[in-house]
């Protein structure tokens, strides 16, 4: 998002709902601004935008505090909240913070039950391996039902998300065929589970420029996100993605070789036309709504205007 973001999180939330759209999306990347803070500015300037926290983690936020951080952002924008929690990564949890990263999927599972409970102002006793909670209940309860969604990629994790979630919200260089696998595995025989994905975007009235803005973005996910299966679904193996890896491990992420076949295959970006077809690939594959990651040195508000004026029009005629 940028360590700059709580400058302008009001002016973005505004413009995003003065454009139509009907979401906006917390990021909470560590070491950056957190994410309730930017989420109840973006609330209080805003009626209709739906604020979505995607994601946070029960490691840094006991599930007892990301209960009472989302029943005051509930607060602040009722009906209006959407709570995404994923376990995030040892890295940043237990090496950088030395908080234990124990027990990735047990501690997500535990999470999300505890959550949902105290939402649901029950007194809340649980023994689990990870988490533990002695007679609580929140002093106040939102009235309406809070949506959880599971930021997660692996496929036990996303067998998790169908059992205990309302959904999955796919990380950054997802695809269409990543949005697949993710309704086979999680959403399969449920018609309320909801699919949303992080999907770079760039539109342009010039093409070439729009494209040329992902590529750094792109490339530095790639390094990151190397080996993981949300690539292989893309048919990106780790052969493919080991040089952005090594450029990303050198504090250089290689955009010169992201060429336009990996900017199809993991982003919408060019002229309105074809960001039209590219959004065509995603619904087909099931995909409910994509919620756009804009490049850090586009400018915002005209970003957001393009977008919903191409994908808003777009997505509703194709879903």
């Amino acid at each position: 998002m940028g360590a700059d973001v709580p400058s302008h999180v009001t002016t973005w939330a505004r413009a995003a709902e003065r454009a139509g759209l009907g979401s906006a999306w917390i990021i909470e990347d560590y070491f950056h601004p957190g994410a309730y803070a930017l989420a109840a500015a973006a609330a209080a300037v805003t009626e209709r935008l739906a604020i979505g926290l995607g994601v946070v983690n029960p490691y840094t936020r006991h599930p007892v505090l990301l209960a009472m951080e989302t029943a005051a952002l509930a607060g602040i924008a009722p009906g209006r909240v959407v709570l995404g929690l994923g376990s995030s990564n040892r890295r940043w949890i237990e090496a950088q913070m030395g908080i234990p990263f124990k027990a990735p999927l047990g501690g997500l599972r535990e999470s999300v039950a505890i959550v949902r409970r105290l939402l649901a102002g029950e007194r809340v006793t649980a023994r689990g391996e990870v988490f533990t909670v002695d007679d609580v209940e929140l002093a106040w309860r939102p009235p309406d039902t809070i949506p959880v969604l599971l930021g997660v990629k692996g496929p036990k994790a996303l067998r998790l998300a169908g059992e205990i979630a309302d959904g999955v919200l796919c990380s950054v260089l997802a695809s269409p065929e990543h949005v697949r696998r993710v309704r086979q595995t999680a959403g399969a025989g449920r018609s309320d589970f909801a699919v949303i994905a992080y999907v770079i975007v760039a539109i342009g009235r010039d093409g070439h420029r729009a494209r040329a803005a992902v590529r750094p973005l792109i490339a530095r996910y790639l390094g990151a996100l190397h080996g993981q299966s949300i690539l292989l679904d893309a048919g990106l193996g780790p052969d493919r993605t080991r040089p952005f890896r090594e450029a990303l491990g050198r504090g250089a992420p290689a955009a010169e070789l992201v060429d336009d076949a990996l900017i199809d295959a993991l982003a919408v970006a060019g002229t309105p036309e074809h960001c039209r077809r590219q959004l065509a690939r995603w619904a087909a594959a099931g995909l409910d709504a994509p919620i756009a990651v804009l490049p850090t040195e586009a400018d915002m508000a005209e970003q957001i205007t393009l977008y919903a004026e191409t994908a808003g029009a777009a997505w509703k005629a194709l879903r």
